[in-house]
C-alpha cells in the first residue's frame, strides 16, 4: 500500500510536463563543459574491446558521464570473471574520466521466462554471473529483457522472471539495480506493456523490489504501440499511473525503422526513422527527465565514434533549441 501511495503521488507530480514547450533562454554550456560538471545525462553504449577498463575513456570521448557496456560477449554463454586487477583498473578509469553512471546490458541468450527447466537454469546462471560482475565493477544498473514465454503462458513467464531476479538479488548482494527493459513485443516477448512491467516488479518481494526498476527504449515503445509522436504526454502519464515515475531509471534513445505498433525491434539514428525529431525534442526539454541517464543504442556504421557523436550532437541541439 505504501508503494501504491507513492506511485499516486509521483503520478500527480508528472501530471504537467514541465519545460517541454519552453524554449531554453540561457546559453547552454558546451558538451564538454556540461560533462565536466556532471549535468549532461547523455551517453551511449560503448565498446569494451581490450577489456572493460577501456570503456570509461570511450564514454569520455563522447563528452559523456553516462555509458552502457557489455561485460562479456552477449551472444555466448561463457561467463568470464572480473579479476581484481580489472576491477581496480575500471574503477580508476571511471574516476579519471568522470563517468557517473554505468549500466551493463545482459546476454541476449538469457530467457528468465522460459518454461524449459534446463534453459531457465542456464539463463539464471548467466544472469547471476552478470549481476556478480556488475557488483564487482560497482555498476549502477543491469539492464535485462523480460524474456519470452515460449509456452504461451505469459503470466507464468512473468512470475518465473520475477523469481529469478529475486533469487539473484538475494544471492549476489551488492547495490546494482536491475532494470527490466520494455520490449517491442514481437512473438511471445514479455514486457511490451507497462502493465506487464508493473506486474513483474510487484512480484518481487518488497525487501528486494527497491532494486528493480525500468528502462524504456523509445524504439521499443513506438513499436509496441505507444504513441510517442501523437500522445507523448499520455504515454508518460500512463507509465506513471501503472509503474510509478520513480522507477524509470534509464532511457535507451533510438529511432525506429518500422512504424508504430509494428512489433519489430529495428533501431535507427536519431530523427532518421519513423519517430522523427518531435519525440526526442520533447524528451530533451522535459525537465522531469533532466537527470535520468539516456544512452544511445543507434546503428554505429564503420566509424562508431563519429556516429555516436552525430546523434548526441543532435540531441544536445534539441535541448538548446527547445
Amino acid at each position: 500500500m505504501v508503494e501504491k501511495g507513492n506511485r499516486a503521488a509521483g503520478a500527480a507530480a508528472w501530471a504537467v510536463e514541465p519545460g517541454a514547450r519552453r524554449r531554453v533562454k540561457a546559453r547552454a554550456p558546451s558538451p564538454s563543459a556540461a560533462a565536466a560538471v556532471g549535468i549532461d545525462e547523455l551517453g551511449a553504449h560503448v565498446s569494451t574491446a581490450g577489456g572493460v577498463q577501456n570503456a570509461p575513456e570511450r564514454a569520455a570521448a563522447l563528452d559523456s558521464v553516462s555509458a552502457q557496456i557489455f561485460t562479456k560477449q552477449p551472444n555466448r554463454w561463457a561467463e568470464p570473471a572480473c579479476g581484481a586487477d580489472v576491477v581496480a583498473a575500471f574503477g580508476e578509469a571511471r574516476r579519471r574520466h568522470g563517468i557517473h553512471v554505468v549500466a551493463s546490458h545482459d546476454s541476449y541468450l538469457i530467457n528468465l521466462a522460459s518454461s524449459d527447466p534446463a534453459l531457465l537454469e542456464r539463463s539464471y546462471a548467466s544472469f547471476r554471473a552478470e549481476l556478480a560482475r556488475c557488483r564487482d565493477l560497482g555498476l549502477e544498473y543491469l539492464v535485462t529483457h523480460p524474456g519470452n514465454a515460449t509456452d504461451g503462458d505469459m503470466a507464468g513467464g512473468l512470475m518465473r522472471n520475477a523469481e529469478a531476479i529475486e533469487r539473484a538479488l538475494e544471492e549476489v548482494g551488492g547495490t546494482t539495480v536491475v532494470l527490466v527493459e520494455g520490449t517491442a513485443g514481437s512473438g511471445r516477448a514479455l514486457g511490451s506493456s507497462f502493465e506487464e512491467l508493473a506486474r513483474l516488479r510487484e512480484a518481487v518481494r518488497p525487501e528486494l523490489r527497491a532494486r528493480v526498476g525500468v528502462c524504456l527504449d523509445t524504439c521499443h515503445l513506438w513499436a509496441a504501440g505507444y504513441d510517442l509522436l501523437g500522445d507523448y504526454a499520455g504515454v508518460f502519464s500512463r507509465f506513471a499511473d501503472t509503474v510509478g515515475p520513480e522507477w524509470l531509471r534509464l532511457f535507451h534513445l533510438n529511432d525506429s525503422v518500422f512504424g508504430q505498433g509494428s512489433r519489430r525491434d529495428r533501431h535507427a539514428g536519431i530523427a532518421q526513422g519513423t519517430l522523427g525529431e518531435a519525440p526526442f525534442r520533447r524528451l530533451m526539454t522535459d525537465e522531469r527527465f533532466r537527470r535520468t541517464p539516456k544512452v544511445l543504442e543507434t546503428p554505429k556504421g564503420d566509424d562508431q565514434l563519429a556516429a555516436d557523436r552525430e546523434n548526441l550532437a543532435r540531441l544536445r541541439r534539441y535541448r538548446v533549441e527547445g
